[in-house]
């Protein structure tokens, strides 16, 4: 705890400081242009993995970056994308999973979970994605399967956001956009869903090899 308050002193003597302007600004109002939605995990930190500032991005943050499919769950997460979509006006929306999942990892041992039964009924929202893996992927063994699964995750999460109907009429529209992302805690890299490929991609090297 002693490292969090030191550092919540620096901020208010020095970044504060040195962003008075936008806080200023943003004390009366949220112009996001992206809804976030990723892992509870304490690895991952979405403004410092996209350099953006605050009031850039609205963020969900849950174990296993799930969406419950519009009207299993009505709670937090539905409600934030529901204002994010509907009120914010937010252009995009990124599902970001990472490497070394602890919310995948149960997935795939439900039977570790038995002390966790909060845990285990929160994973019901990733039951199409045990499917898929069970189905498709029993060819893969240790790393392969559990990287496979998290990237299955995240595409099936992104079709659980087509159910909510903020954002199934932007989408008609053409009004929203939808990114899946897996984000590499050990590298620092990020694959993003290729509708093309249909494959996980690494944005960064495409753009510096067509530069």
């Amino acid at each position: 705890m002693d490292k969090v308050l030191k550092g919540l002193i620096t901020f208010q003597k020095e970044v504060f400081a040195k962003k008075k302007t936008l806080f200023a600004s943003l004390s009366k109002q949220q112009k996001p242009s992206v809804l976030f939605i990723t892992c509870s995990d304490s690895r991952i930190d979405p403004s410092l993995l996209t350099q953006t500032d605050p009031g850039d991005l609205f963020i969900i943050r849950n174990a296993g970056n799930l969406i419950p499919t519009y009207g299993a769950a009505i709670g937090g997460s539905t409600a934030t994308i529901e204002y994010g979509i509907s009120v914010l006006n937010v252009k995009d929306i990124i599902v970001c999973g990472h490497t070394d999942c602890g919310a995948m990892k149960g997935l795939l041992h439900p039977e570790k979970l038995q002390q966790l039964p909060a845990v285990k009924a929160w994973l019901q929202h990733a039951e199409t994605t045990a499917r898929i893996v069970k189905d498709h992927c029993a060819h893969l063994q240790g790393d392969d399967l559990f990287a496979a699964s998290i990237r299955e995750n995240v595409l099936v999460q992104l079709d659980h956001l087509k159910t909510h109907p903020a954002v199934a009429t932007r989408l008609r529209g053409g009004d929203v956009r939808l990114h899946g992302w897996v984000y590499s805690i050990g590298t620092g890299e990020v694959w993003a869903y290729d509708e093309e490929a249909k494959d996980f991609v690494n944005p960064a090297k495409r753009r510096r090899r067509a530069r």
